[in-house]
């Protein structure tokens, strides 16, 4: 990375692991100083600009009811700040301690709520790549706040409790009146189960703008969202170094791990002779 993360306290980081764990959400405040978040977010709207030059969308995507949400796809591709928030060691250590050693960056996008923004459906972030029943956490998504995010200005509204849903039917038939909305300062992240169901919140303010970016992370073995490979410019893709490639599934073979402790081995001499006694007594009875 170009530069080195802020530091956040060890017991801050426990304690956002076990809520994660329990509460299926976390806030980490700090993580990101002041003057890197608003370089950030400068960043993103360089990076909406560049698309929309493009004939790229940014506004008016199915996923939103109105144009007042400003979304930035396959971010990575923008710069390496974006690469970087991606591979952010805490990002890693959030995304490990719940899902376990091996994972894949399935996504990363960014969302600005403008004044006026409205409500997204809905929705489970592992319930759109993983049938139900959802039985573990196979996802998680790391959400970076590059301003002060509230409840007036949009922001993200979850269901409490849902991550324990298995079946789309366990869902409360009220669960959109339930939601309560997370409250972040910039620079702070939130991390949340790919379980909890979810939805963006309404900007009801005059003249606030609400910028996150989302990098979601899945197991090895449930196919991410994006296709790197082919999204991302074959230079940039040559500019990664070993541990991006594992992490974007850059490389010739994955998913080897998951299942390694049922592999067989060959016996040693003392665990054949110790087979071939058993069959013995058994074929004696």
């Amino acid at each position: 990375m170009n530069d080195v993360p802020e530091k956040v306290d060890a017991e801050v980081i426990a304690r956002a692991k076990r809520a994660l764990r329990d509460e299926g959400w976390c806030v980490i405040p700090g993580v990101l100083a002041p003057d890197r978040a608003a370089g950030l977010r400068a960043d993103l709207w360089r990076a909406v600009e560049e698309r929309e030059r493009c004939g790229l969308p940014t506004r008016g995507l199915p996923t939103d009811p109105n144009e007042h949400n400003v979304r930035v796809l396959n971010l990575p591709e923008h710069g390496q700040a974006f690469v970087d928030l991606v591979e952010h060691p805490l990002a890693l250590d959030m995304a490990t301690a719940l899902l376990g050693g091996e994972f894949l960056i399935s996504n990363a996008t960014a969302n600005i709520a403008l004044p006026g923004a409205l409500s997204m459906t809905l929705h489970a972030d592992q319930a759109i790549v993983v049938p139900e029943p959802w039985l573990d956490p196979w996802s998680v998504n790391v959400i970076w706040c590059f301003d002060d995010v509230r409840e007036a200005n949009g922001a993200t509204r979850y269901v409490p409790g849902s991550h324990k849903v298995r079946w789309r039917s366990e869902l409360p038939v009220d669960a959109l009146g339930l939601t309560r909305a997370f409250e972040a300062e910039a620079g702070s992240m939130i991390v949340m189960d790919g379980r909890l169901w979810h939805t963006s919140g309404a900007n009801v303010t005059e003249n606030e703008e609400r910028a996150m970016v989302f990098c979601y992370y899945s197991v090895g073995f449930v196919r991410p969202q994006v296709n790197w490979n082919a999204a991302l410019p074959p230079g940039l893709q040559d500019s990664f170094p070993p541990r991006l490639r594992r992490l974007f599934g850059l490389d010739t073979s994955g998913n080897h791990k998951r299942g390694a402790h049922l592999m067989l081995r060959r016996p040693t001499m003392h665990e054949r002779r110790a087979w071939k006694v058993r069959q013995e007594l058994v074929a004696d009875k």
